[in-house]
């Protein structure tokens, strides 16, 4: 899966508990109708990849999503969600509404040349 957005907030790196485990977190703001606030979570070696971007920037994020149980000393079961960033990049930037956007270059070299005038294929 991945989320599309503006970075809103980078978190720094915190190191959790006695094994060495360390997060990251990301706030990427989607740029929909109703823009949402993905909170997306960077662990161990991916926190680095969080080094190159800054608050503003237009990104893509890939993610999964993880889950898990966890029951209280009291014997309440309760269930924990996490959106998992493992990719990030710069997302390419949109063609100005009302502009086209560039065709590929593969795309002119299968055009038939248009120079070239054949009045034979008019309709009338």
């Amino acid at each position: 899966m991945e989320v599309e957005g503006k970075v809103k907030m980078i978190g720094e790196t915190e190191t959790v508990g006695g094994n060495g485990f360390r997060k990251r977190d990301i706030i990427v703001t989607t740029e929909e109708q109703y823009p949402q606030h993905i909170s997306i979570q960077f662990v161990q070696d991916k926190t680095d990849l969080l080094n190159n971007y800054q608050v503003g920037q237009d990104v893509k994020v890939s993610i999964n999503l993880r889950g898990r149980e966890w029951v209280s000393p009291q014997g309440e079961t309760k269930y924990f969600n996490t959106v998992q960033g493992w990719r990030i990049e710069g997302a390419q930037a949109a063609a100005p509404q009302g502009m086209p956007a560039t065709p590929p270059a593969e795309a002119f070299e299968s055009a038939p040349d248009l120079k070239k005038e054949d009045h034979d294929d008019l309709p009338f």
